[in-house]
């Protein structure tokens, strides 16, 4: 359980420093190349030890027995979570922004209109999914890492962005969400409703246990 915390700690805390207050500083040193490369070895080198921390715990014992309607939010939480994921790689601002910090924002699209975060949502999402239905002390450590990190990230992305691109992103960013639908409904988009779907489908029939519908089929 300490390596657990401990590299669940350093995972986090080190994402979050290096995204946003050491990023500028090691991307003058380092590049935008060698700080890529450094950002993604410092991930590898907390993430991977997270991991094989967890499996060497093993099996242990829950904290609860998660009923069947914990299990039916858990699978709809991943519905949604596999849609947002999808849908976040469609007309992207980031990306766009990114690659071009001069070009113009283009309206929010598809899952945009529900969140301007969906990909870090995506990864809450299935951060509370887990919490709900994997309530063992390793599992929850390593969710609840996930849930700081993306929500924690997203935030930090408001303000990079708000710093990057000023009153364009302001502008933008008026017209979107940080909390799914907190501007109202909005529709996906069909590329993001059918990949969500069928991603849904593959992962919760590839888990290791039955999940999603898997779970009350066959």
């Amino acid at each position: 359980m300490g390596a657990i915390f401990l590299f669940a700690v350093l995972f986090v805390g080190t994402h979050l420093v290096m995204s946003h207050p050491l990023r500028a500083p090691l991307v003058r040193r380092l590049g935008p190349r060698g700080f890529v490369a450094a950002y993604s070895a410092v991930s590898f080198a907390t993430f991977i030890p997270l991991i094989l921390a967890r499996r060497s715990a093993g099996g242990v014992d829950w904290l609860w027995e998660p009923s069947d309607l914990a299990w039916g939010i858990a699978a709809l939480l991943m519905l949604f979570a596999s849609i947002l994921l999808v849908g976040s790689f469609v007309k992207n601002p980031a990306i766009e922004t990114l690659a071009n910090p001069k070009a113009a924002i283009p309206p929010p699209h598809g899952v945009f209109r529900i969140t301007r975060h969906p990909m870090m949502w995506s990864f809450a999402l299935w951060a509370i999914a887990h919490l709900l239905v994997n309530p063992q002390r390793p599992a929850m450590i390593v969710a609840l890492a996930i849930l700081i990190l993306a929500l924690g990230g997203a935030a930090g992305q408001d303000a990079k962005k708000k710093a990057l691109l000023g009153e364009r992103w302001a502008e933008w960013e008026a017209q979107t969400s940080y909390l799914p639908f907190g501007r109202g409904l909005a529709a996906p988009g069909w590329t993001a409703l059918l990949g969500g779907v069928a991603l849904f489908l593959l992962a919760t029939w590839l888990h290791p246990i039955p999940v999603g519908i898997w779970r009350w089929i066959g």
